[in-house]
């Protein structure tokens, strides 16, 4: 919310981000701009709040906003860009993967981070996840942060295997288990970045060095950041998030899943900016503007 006084201090980050979405769409139903003061607007965040109900209010926020996407919807997005653009789809992985990767140094600048903290745990699934946060790892890299990936179900797609062999070659570590004592991982690393299930798939569908890992995260104490969804996730209704993981991070890919609605967490990032003009009026996309050559943009 712009204002002389700058945002209020007290807000949760779920208010914040509703007050930036404010000035994103001001033409809400029943809304004028009048209403766009710093008075005004936070009195209506709390008559949502009432109206709908703690668990519920954001999540109607972003579905009058148009911001989200159905699972449906992304596979036609993403269908267009390959089919109608001539995308590839290492292409649309490379530009994901450094995406997460800058909006990671957006949430955690490295001058503000002591040597511990550069340490990033990447962990991956064997899915197109994965793959971007193989592409992750690789210019958190470049970044001058120091990752690691964790990588227990490798893929024989020969997508995986070339951005696997990319990641050894500049001297990424593999990590050959995950430690069962969290501890372990809570002082070995800064922070972790959750790029193991995609939107529409199920931890049972993987198997269960994975589900192994997720039941691991759940755990830790270190901040996490999750690539498109948090893993586990109902890309749709966001179910299991109550007990599953709750990432202090979330990078949307594209477009917000409709499950960001229920995303609680202190920074969420766009990183859409690839998207052509014609296609986000196509599928109704209203994010916000990318700042000068920025490639996400934050919610």
């Amino acid at each position: 919310m712009s204002s002389a006084a700058g945002p209020d201090p007290s807000e949760a980050p779920e208010e914040r981000r509703f007050l930036r979405a404010l000035e994103l769409q001001p033409q809400l139903p029943d809304m004028g701009r009048a209403e766009l003061s710093s008075n005004a607007t936070t009195s209506l965040v709390q008559r949502r709040k009432q109206a709908w109900g703690r668990q519920s209010w954001l999540e109607q926020i972003w579905n009058t906003l148009a911001v989200c996407q159905s699972t449906a919807e992304a596979a036609a997005l993403e269908r267009e860009l390959l089919e109608d653009y001539r995308f590839g789809r290492q292409q649309l992985v490379e530009l994901c993967g450094h995406a997460s990767a800058v909006a990671v140094t957006k949430a955690f600048p490295l001058p503000a981070l002591s040597r511990k903290q550069r340490t990033v745990l990447v962990v991956c699934g064997p899915e197109q996840n994965g793959a971007v946060g193989l592409v992750c790892a690789r210019h958190l890299r470049v970044f001058e942060y120091e990752p690691t990936i964790f990588y227990p179900m490798r893929s024989l797609d020969l997508l995986h295997r070339d951005l696997t062999t990319q990641c050894e070659k500049m001297d990424i570590p593999f990590l050959s288990y995950l430690p069962t004592e969290v501890q372990l991982i809570n002082e070995a690393y800064g922070l972790v970045v959750d790029a193991v299930l995609g939107p529409g798939v199920e931890p049972g569908e993987v198997g269960g060095p994975c589900t192994r890992a997720l039941a691991t995260l759940k755990l830790l104490s270190i901040p996490l950041v999750s690539l498109d969804i948090p893993s586990g996730w109902d890309a749709e209704t966001g179910s299991d998030a109550e007990d599953g993981l709750r990432p202090d991070v979330l990078v949307s890919l594209a477009a917000p899943k409709r499950c960001a609605g229920r995303f609680s967490g202190r920074h969420h990032f766009v990183a859409g900016r690839f998207v052509p003009d014609d296609v986000r009026r196509k599928f109704a996309l209203r994010l916000p503007g990318y700042t000068g050559t920025d490639c996400v943009a934050a919610l």
